[in-house]
């Protein structure tokens, strides 16, 4: 009898160090996730105040949030920057030049790196309103 209790003793130890173990692991991998979160955090909050600081230095007053009434409520998406200029049948030198910024800003804005400000979504929408002639009428 001694045998059987042995080997079951044994055997719930083994299965039991076996449940732990994948339980660890998915605590260990939870706080990973957290640790790299916290630290995307903190990386955030520095950026923050060191720009709270640059701004009481220098005293600028923060920009007001224009409400989308005022603004004409534009919208951007890249994939549709990337066809008005293929429809169009420009280069992004001539629709940099169109819009009044350079053609590594076209490139970025068509990539999704970066979105053009209020202004610049301006012009945007003024060249939509144009047709290929005019276009390159203004161009030329």
């Amino acid at each position: 009898m001694s045998t059987f209790a042995h080997q079951l003793k044994s055997e719930i130890s083994r299965i039991a160090r076996k449940e732990i173990k994948s339980d660890a692991k998915t605590l260990k991998q939870a706080s990973s996730r957290y640790r790299s979160e916290i630290a995307d955090l903190k990386r955030r909050v520095a950026s923050l105040e060191s720009l709270v600081r640059k701004l009481a230095k220098g005293a600028v007053p923060a920009a007001k949030p224009v409400p989308a009434e005022e603004s004409g409520a534009l919208r951007f998406r890249a994939s549709g920057f990337a066809s008005l200029r293929q429809k169009l049948g420009l280069s992004a030198q001539e629709m940099g030049q169109l819009i009044g910024v350079s053609a590594q800003s076209v490139y970025h804005w068509e990539a999704g790196k970066t979105k053009p400000r209020a202004s610049q979504l301006q012009a945007i929408a003024l060249v939509r309103k144009l047709g290929k002639r005019e276009v390159q009428a203004r161009l030329a």
